[in-house]
């Protein structure tokens, strides 16, 4: 071969290399930016010392490893693994650092203890931003949860407790009359018992909806909770800042959002109109959120959307926690003997009357059931995360600002002996009538859900009553974990009998007192 044909070949060669050289040299700065530009956010602090955790994957973290949230199975195998690193497990997401705490302990000294500088939320743009308007109070920073909070605060008051409790016990009388009217839609009966009271108490009027406007409602909170993190904007918060039009994911989620809107104008407006001209019932709105002394100072959007997530959060949670019940009493039937000789001695072996929110003080092991309602299937393993809004230590370990806590729902709930067990009897220890005592499924510390009284007392007296009235048998093979408590159709299948001749004279004569039984004939 001449020389100059070698000299060509090596040139040639020498170019190649040093274009793979000079690309892998650009690619490897590009990556090395990327890596910098949403480097986890507890990671970039010089200071920081955090718990150990899995190591995770280039820029995602354990982000992908996420993926299938909606299976409970996979989720429950997952939290178990994370808590495996102790008593604390630091687990990257993207550009965001979740500090996973795995005991009652920790929960206590992170969430309650220092809830001052815990109370924060992280960045969500898609799911908090684009599809909640910026409304949704549980996912939004103290920036814009404080006045809304401030607001919320008086569904806690004994006044109002006092007036919701009549509320609740006339729909709950009118559910023990659906479930003698319509035994096999005994699911249903939960949503409307739990819209029902919520829609009284935020709107002001019972509950005349459509089955098409209570569906819409339900899949708004159901689209809600499933754009939560599905976007990878959500993750890398740091994309909602790029301009308008290079963000392509937006149109999808703003259809969503403004379907969202539109569901809520269509309960929202008619309530509104009534309270400008003077006809409106008492109701949260009329005399808390839109009340001149109040002194509100969000938008009147914003009042729609703190009115409206009430109504989401108080429904939804109630019914998934009343079909738990349920299966509950199908695996473990004899805490169906014990509930009944505590419910039968106050409120009389013969039918004599419901129970009511009244006996709540004589009925313990009622009140230990709900408690054990909620941890034996938590209905939400993991709930947002409490961000940290300055640096702190804490036994050793620096947490930059910005990173967040998260109680992990399922090691928490089982700690405590036979945890796959249903046992009322753990919680039979002097604080039973107080649902958030050494329970997390409510958070904590100033972040706690406000409504967790009214839940209490809603779930209390419907189980109550459902037990003194009614039997339950499995009309087909269980799974308890594998429950589908949050279906809307019939999640597992139950035979409904009303307990005897007696109990159904109550149901119908309670009934009747209270002018709710055509309603029960009528429900769909």
């Amino acid at each position: 071969m001449a020389i100059h044909d070698e000299i060509h070949i090596f040139a040639g060669q020498h170019i190649i290399v040093t274009m793979a050289f000079s690309t892998s040299l650009v690619v490897g700065a590009i990556l090395l930016a990327l890596r910098q530009f949403f480097r986890p956010i507890g990671l970039r602090h010089p200071k920081a010392k955090l718990p150990p955790g899995p190591k995770g994957l280039f820029l995602f973290g354990s982000l992908l490893r996420f993926r299938q949230k909606d299976n409970p199975q996979y989720m429950h195998k997952l939290l178990n693994e994370i808590a495996s690193y102790g008593d604390m497990t630091t687990v990257h997401l993207g550009s965001k650092t979740w500090i996973f705490l795995n005991s009652k302990r920790m929960v206590s000294e992170i969430i309650a203890k220092r809830s001052s500088i815990t109370n924060g939320r992280s960045p969500m743009p898609i799911s908090s931003g684009i599809v909640s308007r910026d409304g949704r109070s549980l996912i939004l920073p103290p920036s814009g949860w404080t006045e809304r909070r401030r607001l919320m605060h008086h569904l806690l008051s004994g006044t109002a407790l006092k007036q919701y409790g009549e509320w609740q016990e006339l729909e709950s009388t009118q559910m023990l009359a659906e479930y003698l009217k319509q035994p096999s839609r005994w699911y249903r009966h939960h949503y409307r018992y739990a819209n029902s009271v919520v829609h009284r108490i935020a709107l002001g009027e019972r509950l005349a909806k459509s089955s098409k406007e209570l569906e819409d409602l339900q899949n708004v909170v159901t689209f809600f909770v499933g754009s939560i993190g599905s976007s990878i904007i959500d993750w890398f918060p740091e994309l909602a800042k790029l301009p308008k039009f290079m963000q392509i994911w937006r149109k999808h989620w703003e259809a969503l959002g403004d379907w969202n809107e539109r569901v809520y104008r269509s309960w929202w407006d008619p309530v509104k109109s009534q309270v400008d001209d003077g006809t409106a019932p008492p109701s949260f709105v009329r005399d808390v959120l839109l009340h001149k002394d109040t002194k509100y100072k969000g938008s009147e959007r914003d009042a729609m959307y703190l009115a409206m997530q009430l109504i989401e959060a108080g429904s939804d949670t109630t019914r998934e926690a009343l079909n738990i019940f349920i299966m509950a009493l199908l695996t473990y039937p004899e805490c169906i003997a014990k509930a009944r000789a505590e419910i039968d001695s106050v409120c009389g072996a013969n039918a004599e009357r419901l129970p009511t929110l009244a006996d709540m003080d004589n009925l313990g092991y009622i009140c230990a059931m709900v408690k054990e309602v909620l941890r034996w299937r938590p209905i939400f393993p993991l709930t947002p995360d409490h961000t940290a809004l300055q640096d702190f230590e804490f036994e050793g370990y620096y947490f930059p600002a910005g990173v967040g806590f998260i109680i992990n729902g399922i090691p928490v709930a089982n700690e405590c002996e036979e945890p796959e067990k249903f046992k009322p009897e753990r919680w039979l220890d002097g604080y039973e009538k107080d649902v958030a005592h050494g329970l997390w499924q409510f958070g904590g510390g100033r972040r706690i859900c406000v409504g967790y009284r009214l839940a209490q007392r809603g779930l209390f007296l419907n189980i109550a009553r459902l037990l003194y009235c009614f039997n339950f048998t499995a009309k087909g093979p269980l799974d308890s974990t594998v429950l589908n408590h949050h279906m809307t159709d019939e999640p597992f299948p139950v035979g409904v009998e009303i307990r005897s001749k007696r109990h159904e004279r109550l149901i119908v004569e309670e009934a009747t007192k209270v002018d709710v039984l055509t309603f029960a004939e009528q429900a769909m």
